[in-house]
């Protein structure tokens, strides 16, 4: 058992994810494919945001479909930083309450060691007067040219039962693409990561309340996110074993886009069963695997579950979400 910002969490392991084929498939690859490529049939992106620091480079925009949940997108550049690593951050579930306390639990449930899908179980901290959030979320990375695309998605779990506190949020996406492109210094080296996000999801909250929390906490968060990979990047420096979700981050499932983009062949090869294998050895080892991950999120989910939120509220919207 651990104790984690005051909860006692189960570190128990996770169980076999081999007869859920269902859970993140090639068609929700091809769903943030086309979000991507604008094929999703919705209105053009509005500019939200585009900020910089010697190290750091971010834009954001959004896009408001006439039915469903505001979608946002965003693109961020850390320049000294490996796809690997960035892939490993955003998917390591034991280093994220160094940067991002606003998650309250985290368990793995089930998982596929020759794959990488993973199911896992978050509960998100909401301001006090909003109960808090939970999720049910798929999660699997597929890799193709040198890119990681990285989806996570709300899935159905019949073994855990809706409840009316926490309430669940069935309707999320959040999926990212990770790359190395060059560094802005200007010579010629491929040295700078890219993440590119698509995040959606309905919380249950008014959207003008959500579009003001987020304009109003977006660059805090993604300067906290970006201190947060800064501080993964030095702690994976040291000898340090890696947690149980950033070795899942390494099983991915080969693609190719020869065929066209809208359908992508995944092939696996002989080095992923091979860390399958590694990640089953050290699970029969015993790890010592926390809590916490969002692993879906980049810039977007971490504002829209900050004190932000709880500000714009408490400026005078909070009494129409009072008791949702």
């Amino acid at each position: 058992m651990t104790w984690v910002c005051g909860m006692l969490l189960s570190c128990s392991s996770a169980g076999e994810l081999e007869d859920r084929e269902d859970i993140v498939t090639e068609k929700d690859l091809e769903h943030l494919l086309h979000l991507l490529e604008g094929k999703d049939g919705r209105k053009e992106w509005q500019c939200m945001m585009e900020r910089s620091t010697s190290n750091m480079r971010y834009q954001a925009w959004r896009r408001e479909p006439q039915e469903g949940p505001t979608v946002y997108r965003s693109r961020t550049v850390f320049e000294d930083a490996t796809p690997e690593l960035v892939r490993d951050f955003f998917w390591d579930d034991e280093f994220r309450p160094k940067w991002d306390p606003m998650l309250a639990y985290f368990k793995i449930l089930e998982e596929c060691p020759h794959t990488g899908r993973m199911i896992v179980h978050w509960i998100k901290k909401f301001p006090f007067f909003c109960s808090d959030r939970e999720y049910i979320i798929g999660r699997r990375i597929w890799e193709a040219r040198k890119a990681y695309y990285c989806v996570t998605k709300g899935v159905p779990y019949p073994g855990l039962h809706k409840r009316d506190k926490p309430r669940r949020v069935d309707l999320y996406f959040s999926s990212w693409v990770i790359r190395a492109v060059e560094s802005r210094r200007g010579d010629g080296q491929m040295s700078a990561c890219e993440v590119t996000l698509l995040h959606y999801e309905d919380m249950g909250i008014p959207k003008d309340v959500a579009k003001l929390g987020v304009r109003h906490g977006m660059w805090g968060a993604v300067k906290k996110l970006h201190s947060g990979m800064r501080a993964y990047q030095n702690a994976r420096k040291s000898e340090a074993s890696l947690s149980r979700s950033a070795l899942m981050a390494r099983i991915t499932t080969k693609i190719s886009f020869d065929e066209g983009m809208d359908s992508p062949e995944p092939v696996v090869d002989e080095e992923d069963k091979s860390q399958a294998v590694d990640i089953q050895r050290q699970d029969d080892r015993g790890i010592d695997w926390k809590w916490i991950a969002i692993g879906g999120t980049v810039t977007m989910v971490c504002f829209l579950h900050s004190g932000a939120i709880g500000k714009a509220l408490l400026l005078g919207a909070g009494q129409r979400i009072a008791r949702r």
